[in-house]
């Protein structure tokens, strides 16, 4: 099979890259080498910014719903080409197949949110202020955004939480795709063209987090929207923000559930393995860790194991499959790390996924479903993030300890409990430091027109991305104060302090 060597995305055009360096991707279904992205250059990353600078003026003049007459088509671009997106993304990434296609429909959903822009962007006026000024608040773009995306959501992230909001708003955009999942990403850039997108308003490219550091320093950008580690998210807002940049960084997570005594075990246990295994585990709003009350832990222990036992391993476009591999050798060298970091801590290992092997794909980068009890406090694998298929159950007295045990954690991006109680879900909505709370939801990632708020060491900045925080994020206020002089006032040469507004 020839291997497709991919081009960046760079003023409306794919082009050649001058990078003799060119990155692997991975069908990790196979564990075969499918295409190669370039590590393109410090000026291929200029020239990218210079083609949104230079875009910038005259897209930000476009009438606004002219700008979001572009997304309307695209989004009907995504619906008519949605299975050839999905299977690209199983493709590269790994996700089974309805995984992958939540993950082109987490585009569409942001992009609809965005095509209302003309009513969200609406400013704020007072007539007579004081008598005769009136004062008119606008929200403009800002100019250039660089975004960079993880590898984990190809589409969703970079094309979703990043592009839409960000041009609906009159903005334009480099992206930095993740040099192991470009390739959708790259084909939502030729859709973006095809609903008439202008030249260098969104451009995409590929490089090493050498060249990507242009972007924290470069005059010509703006913001920065960064999804990724935390080590790297510190580095990316303390550097941007330093040379006076917009910054929002998402970044780890660990997220916990409490199940309560009084939770239906069958349904809840349903619940934490679609929310704990999906997506390999892939994902910062997993749920790897559970705290369960002690009266109902072995119950609900079995019951995961019983239905866990039940769920297919297998390739990302097979249809049957309900966890697919991870993306990449190396990260499953990284989890399995982790896997036999948490037998050394003392964790119980009730259910080992690392020997899976699938006939006819064992060159695939497949980890099985892993469980582990009795995880306690002091133990890393229940703290840290593993970003794979590995499940660590905590046992708790009672809400009390759940909810203290579950703040401890550094990360607070979402956390869950599930119970059939008012009270305590109530109490525990209002005291937990998740930014994205789930009541029996094992997954609490809000629609687009909500934030996704992270907090704690799962986010940096001030403003979240998506929702009224997005556009807020995207764009800077101006407020106009008016009088008109009467005839009276024509003639007159003195100026009162604050020239007549107070």
């Amino acid at each position: 099979m020839a291997i497709e060597k991919l081009k960046p995305f760079i003023n409306g055009k794919f082009v050649e890259s001058s990078s003799g360096k060119y990155m692997e991707i991975y069908d990790p279904s196979v564990g075969e080498v499918i295409a190669e992205t370039p590590c393109c250059t410090a000026a291929e990353v200029e020239s990218a910014i210079a083609a949104a600078r230079t875009a910038f003026p005259e897209w930000s003049n476009t009438p606004c719903p002219k700008r979001v007459e572009v997304l309307y088509k695209f989004r009907d671009l995504l619906v008519q080409n949605m299975d050839e997106l999905t299977y690209m993304l199983c493709r590269e990434n790994g996700k089974n197949w309805e995984e992958s296609k939540g993950d082109i429909l987490k585009v569409k959903e942001p992009v609809e949110v965005a095509c209302g822009v003309p009513s969200l962007i609406m400013g704020e006026s007072l007539m007579n202020i004081t008598k005769g000024f009136d004062s008119t608040l606008y929200r403009e773009p800002i100019g250039v955004f660089a975004g960079i995306a993880p590898f984990n959501f190809p589409a969703m992230i970079p094309m979703g939480w990043m592009m839409p909001m960000c041009i609906a708003t009159g903005n334009t955009l480099v992206l930095k795709a993740a040099s192991m999942t470009p390739m959708t990403s790259l084909r939502l850039a030729a859709l973006l063209r095809e609903a008439g997108l202008p030249d260098g308003v969104v451009n995409i490219l590929t490089c090493s987090r050498n060249e990507a550091e242009l972007f924290l320093t470069h005059p010509d950008v703006k913001g920065i929207t960064f999804v990724g580690s935390t080590s790297v998210g510190r580095h990316v807002y303390a550097t941007a923000a330093a040379n006076g940049k917009r910054v929002q960084c998402l970044c780890e997570a660990k997220n916990h559930a409490l199940v309560l005594a009084d939770a239906p075990i069958a349904r809840t246990a349903a619940g934490i393995i679609n929310s704990a295994f999906g997506c390999a585990g892939e994902r910062c709003m997993a749920l790897p860790a559970v705290a369960v009350e002690e009266s109902v832990a072995d119950q609900l222990v079995e019951e995961l194991v019983k239905q866990v036992k039940t769920k297919k391993v297998g390739p990302a476009y097979d249809k049957t499959t309900d966890l697919g591999p991870v993306v990449t050798g190396d990260h499953k060298k990284f989890v399995l790390g982790w896997i036999e970091k948490g037998i050394q801590e003392g964790a119980r290992l009730i259910l080992d996924g690392r020997d899976i092997s699938v006939p006819g794909y064992e060159k695939g980068f497949y980890i099985g479903h892993t469980i582990f009890d009795h995880v306690t406090p002091e133990m890393t694998v229940g703290q840290s993030e593993i970003f794979g298929p590995v499940l660590c159950i905590k046992r708790v007295k009672n809400f009390e300890d759940g909810i203290t045990l579950m703040n401890n954690n550094p990360f607070a991006n979402g956390s869950v409990i599930f119970t059939q109680n008012g009270y305590y879900a109530r109490e525990f909505a209002k005291r937990t430091h998740g930014g994205m709370v789930g009541v029996n939801v094992g997954i609490p990632v809000p629609a687009g027109m909500f934030p996704f708020a992270g907090h704690k060491l799962s986010f940096f900045g001030d403003l979240h991305c998506l929702g009224k925080d997005g556009l807020r994020f995207y764009t800077e206020s101006k407020v106009v104060t008016t009088h008109w002089f009467t005839e009276e006032e024509t003639r007159k040469t003195k100026v009162s302090t604050w020239d007549g507004a107070l």
